[in-house]
């Protein structure tokens, strides 16, 4: 599947779910002085930026390193992107845990967050697929770790606006972009497969 910027930018975004992610931060920092939490928020993120930018750069030599190919990445990313839009759709109960104390760093909110797995799988294919096309790349990761951001450090302000419900229902409308994107991903990798094996 070949990405524009604006379609890696969207999928970038969808993935890094800033949404989805209001009542994780919210939660990481309820004990965090208010004047506060934005800083610590600019910090997760550039935490997650670096990390994502890292594997943007190494993306290549893991996958020889791991005697990966191009497409069986294409195909496990859209499993794992397809995974993840059912949760956004169908929210998991959430667990009685204990709350977090003091000022998180780096987990759970810059990794897993905003750089899980999925947000490392999809770098690493969309550098994977078109290397000459790095900077594009990164464009679009800086604007999606911009949006994170801001979304973020409003994030309360957000839910007091919109409510709760409107934060549930743009999470579940990402969910089914994703859904329909990830299943692309698949069908393309499936469809390359065919044809190799048609040739072979």
């Amino acid at each position: 599947m070949t990405y524009t910027f604006a379609s890696a930018t969207i999928l970038l975004i969808l993935i890094t779910d800033p949404i989805g992610n209001i009542p994780i931060f919210a939660n990481a920092l309820r004990h965090v002085a208010p004047q506060r939490r934005p800083w610590v928020i600019l910090r997760e993120v550039s935490i997650a930026f670096v990390l994502l930018l890292t594997f943007m750069f190494i993306g290549k030599r893991f996958l020889q390193l791991m005697n990966l190919s191009e497409l069986s990445l294409q195909i496990g990313g859209g499993v794992i992107l397809f995974l993840i839009a059912l949760r956004m759709i169908f929210p998991p109960p959430r667990a009685d845990t204990a709350e977090p104390t003091g000022e998180p760093l780096i987990v759970p909110l810059a990794i897993p967050a905003i750089a899980g797995p999925s947000a490392l799988a999809t770098v690493l294919l969309l550098v994977s697929q078109a290397p000459d096309r790095r900077l594009e790349w990164i464009g679009a990761l800086c604007i999606t770790m911009a949006v994170s951001a801001i979304i973020l450090v409003l994030a309360e302000r957000i839910q007091r606006v919109a409510g709760d419900r409107f934060v549930v229902a743009l999470e579940r409308l990402m969910g089914l972009v994703l859904v329909a994107m990830s299943i692309e991903m698949m069908l393309r990798g499936i469809k390359t497969f065919a044809l190799q094996l048609a040739r072979g």
